[in-house]
């Protein structure tokens, strides 16, 4: 007897020892053996609505976030003079005046976004100055979402730990030294914006603070940044940040607006924070809700626990997203010796840190769990990161590409709660694109949403009105973000199976299409419906020596729409309901404009043959069929797929951050592993944040790892995660692809976790370049559709050749969508591997194997 109660307890010994291990390896750390010099090189942290960046000085700088603090009010900024403007600038359209048609848009205008703003700064200043420590090292630990600073001076050791709390929503900072009463310093709180701070008890400090009801988009506007006169009482979020001290020794005084310790062993600071937002549609000035309610609350609730247990807390709960997958590359145990931002510098004269890789794949996971929780705002242009009071871009909403990449590796990687925030977010968008729908196009069904959103749920077109002149129609012409963004709902479903949610959201995507049936209009010249005015975005056409902004039919829109009413038939169809409204959707959709291929052997970015070869525009949007769309693919459209390529050959590869991240993820659909991995290494290219650079001067990362647009953009590394997933599984066109694009610089390597349409989850082995072994749990059942660049099988059941389409619901191929070719044009080779396919039947909950023959 107690001899099995001994193996027993040896076993579960050995299984946490195991799980020990697993939960913590240790490549998994940004780490630097000096201070942050820069934002850049600044180390995030974030619950999905508290963001911090920990710059791991001695004198230590924590720069705090609220992703609910923007500046001004709802407004929603529709335009009446549509109704009118709009038939006029379509005749202009059908009449080829395109100069025109630009010019008459400008009048339906409306405001530009709200600015995302940041909130406080921590300061925990020493008593000692210009001390320099013997030794020095600091890190970010993606195992456990904590950022930790060690240091020595003179005999005395220093550590710092700081953690941002999803369920106990506060940040908590503890200082140790390896000597009782060695710890002194003065804890600051203070703002960018205005704002005052108080000592309510002798460890107890308050923050209170109030944003601009107006920050100006441009440096030419006459008021920049714009204060109500009332005060505290006025228009404007109202903020509060609440920082208590607990000591261990020593003692704790007030001192004017700062705290101060003195000869303390140990200090834990406590930070809560909150804003007076009530809603996307209440003034938080005069409708708010009181933020010190929320922050006293959310603090004392905290302070009633210890350090361990919320630190306990925070990790179990942060790594039970984060640990879902594990990602194994070669790897060299000398380049872990070096610090993160010399491995970086390192990597362009010899690209071959794998960890490195690796490393990126995973913090694109931790920044998408830091910046988008369940009841969190969606992530912005910035995750929830900013310092600056005119953000670049306003830290906004931008809905033309990178909210939708913010979300693209939400469901592959096995992150699905985090993709909440956006469908709760679409939820408001609706509300307010009705209204917009009607005011600006006359339109009483459906919603709408243009190029740029913020807070206040926005959704009608930026531009500035009439009074700017930099407000350009080929980007403010754009009605498209709704039907893109609704797509992620179908999306969802597809990865989950999740009937209640595809009913629950349907009002949301049939509005989307609905508008879109009405917008749509026929084109005379052909029949054919189309989109009118219409831009493929933030680029123009070429035109005989001149450029235009605003046409119509651009091949986005039309790929956009054609994606949206499928997913709108299918769903109608799941739920048996609205037969009526799908037999409208399946007859407008076969009279939309088709794809043409051009003279080039290009996919024509255009309704006509205008594609300049020369065009290095960043925007590749008449993309968007290949992916995120499912329409083009190099097994069913294969003369499409070819067209996509030329088109990526004659963009190039160097671009912006996120534009290179959407290459990557193109390349991969096209099955050309080598050519994700080209791009996805160009990407590595080390930026310094300290020297001046001009925007969109060529994409690559910061010290931190963020990806450097340039500036900084968040949209880059959640795209290159969702594009190097894409790489190693694909799951759009009636199957699961195990290792398309597999590069043949991933010799050997092991991923787990990731999740493919159906509700699979996937195991990969791979070894020399071949798939050595793979599992797929089935967590639903059903039918399952496997393929492989090699002859498998399935050890637990018999499979047999796939044939026909699949009859699992939610992982069926888009099908054939129309497309002309230019008689003479001659299309590249796409040079894929043979696919071996097999199938069978899973039950709910069981685990396949598959191994290559």
């Amino acid at each position: 007897m107690k001899l099995s109660i001994t193996i027993c307890c040896f076993i579960q010994l050995a299984c946490i020892a195991v799980y020990a291990q697993k939960a913590s390896d240790p490549s998994l750390k940004l780490w630097y053996n000096k201070p942050a010099q820069a934002w850049e090189e600044a180390l995030p942290l974030g619950n999905g609505k508290t963001g911090a960046m920990v710059w791991g000085s001695q004198d230590e700088l924590v720069q705090l976030n609220d992703n609910t603090l923007w500046s001004g009010y709802p407004d929603a900024g529709n335009n009446p003079n549509g109704p009118t403007v709009l038939p006029q600038v379509r005749q202009a359209v059908f009449d080829g005046d395109y100069e025109k048609a630009a010019a008459l848009w400008k009048k339906m205008q409306g405001p530009y976004s709200a600015r995302y703003l940041p909130l406080a700064d921590l300061l925990w200043l020493l008593p000692a100055k210009d001390v320099t420590p013997k030794t020095y090292y600091r890190d970010l630990d993606l195992n456990t979402a904590v950022a930790a600073l060690r240091y020595q001076l003179g005999e005395v050791n220093y550590q710092r730990e700081v953690f941002i709390s999803y369920p106990a929503k506060v940040l908590v900072m503890r200082l140790t030294a390896d000597k009782k009463g060695a710890i002194s310093g003065r804890l600051q709180l203070r703002s960018q914006l205005k704002f005052k701070v108080k000592t309510v008890a002798a460890n107890y400090l308050v923050l209170q603070g109030k944003a601009p009801k107006f920050v100006a988009n441009r440096e030419s506007e006459p008021q920049q940044v714009v204060y109500d006169s009332a005060g505290e009482k006025g228009e404007g979020m109202n903020f509060e940040v609440h920082a208590k001290i607990k000591v261990e020794g020593g003692r704790v005084e007030q001192k004017d607006e700062e705290l101060s310790v003195v000869g303390a062993n140990s200090v834990t600071i406590y930070l809560s924070e909150a804003t007076s937002f009530n809603g996307f549609d209440k003034s938080p000035g005069l409708e708010g809700k009181d933020p010190s309610i929320e922050a006293k609350a959310i603090l004392q609730k905290a302070l009633a626990r210890s350090y361990e247990q919320l630190k306990t807390e925070h990790i179990n709960d942060y790594r039970s997203l984060f640990k879902r997958v594990e990602f194994k590359l070669s790897a060299d145990e000398n380049v872990l010796k070096l610090p993160t931002d010399e491995r970086l510098k390192k990597y362009a004269s010899a690209p071959t840190d794998q960890q490195l890789q690796v490393l990126y794949y995973q913090f694109g996971r931790y920044l998408l769990i830091a910046s988008s929780r369940p009841g969190s705002r969606p992530a912005n242009l910035q995750g929830i990161w900013n310092h600056h009071i005119k953000p670049p871009w306003g830290s906004n909403y931008t809905t033309n590409i990178n909210t939708e990449m913010n979300y693209w590796l939400a469901e592959n990687t096995n992150l699905s709660e985090c993709h909440q925030p956006l469908f709760s977010f679409l939820k408001e968008l609706a509300i307010n694109g009705a209204k917009t729908a009607k005011v600006n196009y006359n339109i009483n069904e459906g919603w709408v949403v243009h190029h740029n959103s913020d807070l206040w749920a926005k959704t009608s077109p930026p531009g500035g009105y009439e009074w700017d002149p930099k407000g350009m129609p080929r980007w403010s012409c754009w009605p498209m973000a709704g039907a893109w963004l609704s797509t992620h709902l179908w999306e969802h479903y597809l990865f989950t199976g999740d009937r209640d949610f595809l009913k629950n959201n349907w009002p949301l995507l049939k509005g989307a299409a609905q508008f879109m049936l009405h917008w749509l209009i026929t084109d005379p010249a052909n029949g054919y419906l189309v989109t009118n005015p219409s831009t493929s975005p933030e680029n123009t056409m070429k035109i005989k020596g001149k450029e235009f902004q605003v046409g119509m039919a651009t091949t986005m829109d039309m790929s956009i729409i054609r994606e949206l009413f499928t997913a709108a038939i299918k769903t109608s169809s799941i739920l048996n309901t609205d037969e009526a409204f799908r037999n409208q959707l399946i007859q407008a959709k076969e009279k939309l404009y088709p794809y043409h291929i051009g003279q080039y052997g290009q996919l024509q970015e255009w309704n006509k043959d205008w594609d300049d070869p020369k065009d290095k525009h960043r925007h590749l949007s008449h993309l968007f069929g290949l992916y995120p769309g499912s329409q083009i693919n190099v097994a069913t459209t294969p003369e499409l797929a070819a067209a996509a390529k030329q088109s990526l050959i004659f963009r190039g590869d160097v671009s912006t951050g996120w534009s290179m991240a959407w290459k990557i993820n193109w390349w991969a659909r096209l099955h050309d592993g080598n050519h994700a991995y080209k791009i996805l290494s160009d990407a590595f290219t080390y930026i310094n944040p300290l020297e001046t650079r001009d925007a969109m001067s060529g994409g690559g990362t910061y010290a931190n790892l963020f990806d450097a647009h340039p500036p900084f953009q968040i949209d880059g590394n959640f795209g290159a995660t969702a594009g190097m997933t894409e790489m190693l599984l694909q799951s759009h066109n009636g199957e699961l692809a195990l290792l398309p694009a597999l590069p043949d610089s991933w010799k050997n390597g092991s991923i787990s976790g990731i999740k493919a349409r159906g509700n699979f989850t996937v195991a990969i082995n791979w070894k020399e370049g071949k798939l050595s072994k793979a599992t797929i749990t089935s967590n639903l059942g059903g039918p399952c559709r496997v393929s492989a660049p090699c002859p498998i099988k399935v050890v637990e059941v018999t499979s047999k050749a796939s044939a026909g389409t699949n009859t699992n619901n939610l992982n069926t191929s888009y099908g054939l969508p129309p497309y002309k070719k230019d008689e003479q044009a001659k299309l590249v080779s796409l040079e894929v591997a043979k696919e071996y396919t097999v199938e069978f039947d899973t039950k709910k909950g069981e685990v396949y194997t598959i191994v290559a023959l």
